[in-house]
């Protein structure tokens, strides 16, 4: 069985039932949701003149391949009415895949881990909540300290 981190987020629309209902098709197509993070608002990354955006931090397991993940996580976010107008900007539903096991893949579509993991305090501050010491396979340090070293200014709390 692999386990997978997956990273929701969104900010349009009610996104409570958007992450409702997504974990249910994500149970039902990528695995079983053993442990969730708590969810989190913050300010818009990347894009920052928008609507503030909220993110969980998901593990499941699941006896797909990397690809297979991504393929349904594209599907699930075509489901719930994800349009890619431009990157980083308003969405109902994201949804990245952040760890698969302690592996790194690096292909033209499918980057893990997540490449922009240590930038952002709102993927980070959820990761720590739940798996501070998972080490990142790449850089071979705890999310715990990714948190310490991030230099994202952005706030994020709690919900």
């Amino acid at each position: 069985m692999n386990k997978v981190l997956l990273l929701l987020g969104g900010n349009v629309g009610n996104v409570d039932e958007t992450f409702y209902k997504s974990k249910l098709r994500i149970t039902n197509l990528i695995g079983e949701i053993k442990v969730e993070s708590s969810i989190y608002e913050s300010a818009a990354w990347g894009v920052e003149l928008q609507q503030n955006f909220l993110n969980q931090v998901i593990e499941c397991n699941t006896k797909l391949s990397p690809v297979e993940i991504l393929t349904n996580c594209l599907a699930i976010e075509i489901e719930f009415g994800r349009t890619r107008l431009q990157k980083w900007h308003a969405r109902t539903l994201d949804i990245d895949i952040l760890y698969f096991n302690d592996e790194i893949i690096d292909s033209e579509n499918l980057k893990i881990p997540h490449p922009y993991i240590q930038e952002r305090k709102f993927t980070l501050i959820p990761l720590v909540e739940k798996w501070a010491s998972l080490l990142h396979p790449r850089f071979l340090k705890p999310q715990s300290q990714l948190l310490d070293e991030c230099n994202d200014n952005l706030w994020v709390n709690k919900r």
